[in-house]
Formats: C-alpha cells, sequence, structure tokens
C-alpha cells in the first residue's frame, strides 16, 4: 500500500533520526574534499572505493544499495532500502485519446503524463482542472479530455499562447492564463471547486500551489515534486510542525541531492559531463597549488566550447577568470590524467551520499504531506511510473477530509 495519513509521521520521524544520524557521510561533496571526514574513521570503505574505476561507479550509480562493499555500507544500504520504501499508488485505465494529443511532447514526458493521470484516484470525480505551471498545458488537456473545464497557468507568455493555439487546434476546453505563480494575485486563480494539479514544478512553485490550494479549501489536489533546492532562501525552510520540530537544517547543496540521479542522458551528454568534471577536478588541483590554499574554489558554468580547447588553454583561461595568478611550468598532461582519476575516486566515493538520495528525498515529500495532513487534507503518497521514466516518480494525493 501506499503510504496513508497514520504512516506519515512515524515514517518522517524514522527518516529523521537516520539523516541525523548519518549526516556525517552524506553532507560532505566527494566533488569539493580532497579528503572527506568520514574517511579516516572507515579507512577500509575508502580504500576500496578509491581503488575503482570510473566505469564500476556508472554501473553502481543507480542502484548502490546493491554494492557489495566493506561495512559500515552494506548495514547503511539496509536501512536506506526500508526507510525509502514506497508502493505504487493503485492506477485505472485511461480513455484512449487521439495521437494528436501527444504531438509536441518528447516521449519519455508524454509517459510521465499518462502515469500521473492514471494514478488520480480520487473520491469524487473532478469538474474543474487547474494545470500549475503548465506549460502548454499538456498534462491538463489529458485529464480534461473527457470534457471537465480546464485552466491553465503559466509564466511564460509564449507558451501560454502556444497552449492556447494546441487546445484550439484539439477542441479542448481549456483556458490558458498568463500568471506568474509567486505573484500575490495568484491566490486569486484558486477556488474550491478546482482540482489543482502540478507535474514536477520546482522548488517554491509546488510549494506555493500547496499553500494556496489550502487556503481556498480545495477538495483535492496531486503533486508530484522537483528540484527542491530552487528556493529563494539558502535553507530549507520545513513546512510541517513535525519538519519545523527537527534537527536538520538543510542548505541548497543538500537538497540537490536527491536530484544527483541520472537516467536519460545519453551516450553524448555523458561523455561531456565526464569530461567536464574530470578538466574541473584537475583544475581544482591546479588552484589549490596557484592560490596556495588547499580550499576548493567554486567555478562558473561554462559553455560547452570551453571542452574544445586545448586542456592547457582551459586552465590559463579558468585560472584568468577566477583572477588568479597564470600557471606556468606545468605537466599538463600529467594534470589532465589526475583529473581523470579524480573523477574514478569521486563518483565512487559519491556512491556513500547515494545511499541517502531516496531517505531525504522522502524527507521532503513527508514534510509536505504532513503540511496538508495538518490543513484537513487527508493525504497519501506513492510512486506514480518506474524510475526509468522518471526518478522524481513521487506523488502526493491530498483529498479535505
Amino acid at each position: 500500500m501506499p503510504l496513508s495519513a497514520t504512516d506519515l509521521r512515524s515514517r518522517f520521524q524514522a527518516l529523521d533520526a537516520f539523516l541525523i544520524e548519518h549526516q556525517h557521510l552524506w553532507r560532505p561533496k566527494p566533488f569539493t574534499h580532497r579528503q572527506l571526514p568520514w574517511e579516516a574513521e572507515h579507512p577500509e570503505l575508502s580504500t576500496w572505493l578509491r581503488q575503482r574505476s570510473l566505469e564500476d561507479a556508472e554501473a553502481a550509480h543507480n542502484h548502490p544499495e546493491a554494492l557489495k562493499a566493506p561495512a559500515p555500507f552494506a548495514q547503511i544500504a539496509r536501512q536506506s532500502k526500508a526507510l525509502s520504501e514506497v508502493d505504487a499508488l493503485p492506477t485505472h485505465e485511461l480513455n484512449t485519446v487521439s495521437s494528436r494529443m501527444s504531438v509536441d511532447v518528447p516521449g519519455r514526458k508524454w509517459q510521465q503524463i499518462e502515469a500521473f493521470a492514471s494514478s488520480l484516484n480520487f473520491r469524487e470525480t473532478p469538474t474543474h482542472w487547474l494545470d500549475w505551471c503548465a506549460g502548454k498545458g499538456h498534462l491538463g488537456r489529458r485529464l480534461a479530455h473527457d470534457g471537465q473545464a480546464l485552466t491553465c497557468l503559466e509564466y511564460d507568455a509564449s507558451l501560454v499562447e502556444a497552449g492556447r493555439r494546441l487546445s484550439d487546434k484539439l477542441g479542448a476546453r481549456g483556458t490558458h492564463l498568463h500568471q506568474d505563480v509567486m505573484a500575490e494575485d495568484a491566490a486569486d486563480q484558486l477556488k474550491a471547486h478546482h482540482t489543482p494539479v502540478a507535474l514536477h514544478a520546482c522548488g517554491d512553485l509546488h510549494v506555493r500551489l500547496m499553500q494556496l490550494a489550502a487556503n481556498a479549501r480545495c477538495k483535492q489536489m496531486a503533486i508530484a515534486p522537483c528540484c527542491y533546492n530552487r528556493i529563494a532562501s539558502d535553507r530549507y525552510q520545513a513546512l510541517s510542525l513535525e519538519g519545523q520540530a527537527s534537527a536538520l537544517s538543510l542548505s541548497l547543496d543538500d537538497l540537490g541531492l536527491p536530484l544527483s540521479e541520472t537516467v536519460t542522458a545519453g551516450a553524448r551528454v555523458r561523455r561531456q559531463r565526464d569530461s567536464s568534471m574530470a578538466r574541473r577536478l584537475a583544475f581544482d588541483l591546479l588552484q589549490r597549488q596557484l592560490r596556495g590554499l588547499d580550499d576548493y574554489l567554486p567555478t562558473p558554468s561554462l559553455p560547452s566550447a570551453w571542452l574544445d580547447k586545448p586542456f592547457d588553454d582551459y586552465c590559463r583561461d579558468l585560472a584568468a577568470l577566477k583572477h588568479l595568478p597564470a600557471p606556468h611550468h606545468q605537466d599538463w598532461h600529467a594534470l589532465e590524467a589526475t583529473g581523470w582519476q579524480r573523477l574514478a575516486e569521486v563518483r565512487n566515493l559519491e556512491l556513500v551520499r547515494n545511499l541517502f538520495r531516496r531517505p531525504l528525498e522522502l524527507w521532503l515529500i513527508l514534510d509536505r504531506a504532513l503540511y496538508l495532513q495538518q490543513r484537513n487534507y487527508r493525504v497519501q503518497i506513492g510512486t506514480f511510473c518506474p524510475t526509468l521514466v522518471t526518478p522524481r516518480n513521487l506523488l502526493i494525493l491530498a483529498e479535505q477530509e
């Protein structure tokens, strides 16, 4: 069964204790530390991970819990798996729609929309869907195909207009409104008879929906959160009473941990990502030498064209960008090779951190669910699709008590 009202608080408290106890393992990022604080405490695990290849790390990335690594890895993996288990939501068969509905929608996105729609089991049949951060309104149109009313709210005016044209073309009964959902007047768009839905609205955007929908006493809502780190504040502001009472204080870096799982990148994108990270890790060693400080120095996102530069030019240009002394007399080939070696070490050391991806995400989801429960909603949490369709596959269903 998916997580229901009676389970929410007990699971949250168990996750809270687990994350607090082991925060020394998941907070430090291997990319920014040459030596992680926990490595002295667990030297056998550290040595074992550092000796593995980049290919080994990639093979374990999506299922680190299956790795047969030295203690305490297996014990933590078992706890992580047990605390993260959430069943799939019950589904119902959707009415078939014209293939024209999925035109202009990337294949994986359409799979997500279909899975989301088939997981919405409310006691009362919705009469008016409200698609929050709707883009072109693909989700809303799929839900409202039986003739229910539909309102789509979107900040990007070009997407609003494109959505209008699509709805007209498909004969959908949809109203597309240009709306900044973070603006004060967004509250005027939510009415008690609306059923708001949000598929992967980022950070503050889906939290705003929950707050406004609860204030408007919407009978029901469905939210699949995404990008927990896309918030205006520099630390997480807990929503529920339990979250506010927790000793766990989360930075933007911490909030990015659940998003580090990747299942959709193609081979070319992965090669480009690896090359970029290997170069950054090599430059990290160089900047420590140039500054005379053994500390990580953040560098900005760089255009992909930088990867086409010879490695020595890349380092010189990045040093100039960061106002560092010009590097001289370097063995550039050896430094670049060290960057790739560090990448293999970083990716393998990250497998410890990755054991906490889902527990932290579920902690954040439960904080939202408990908040809605405290606003007199009956809440269920479950998955709406397999991880391969999207790792952000947790869905919050809320109905007024």
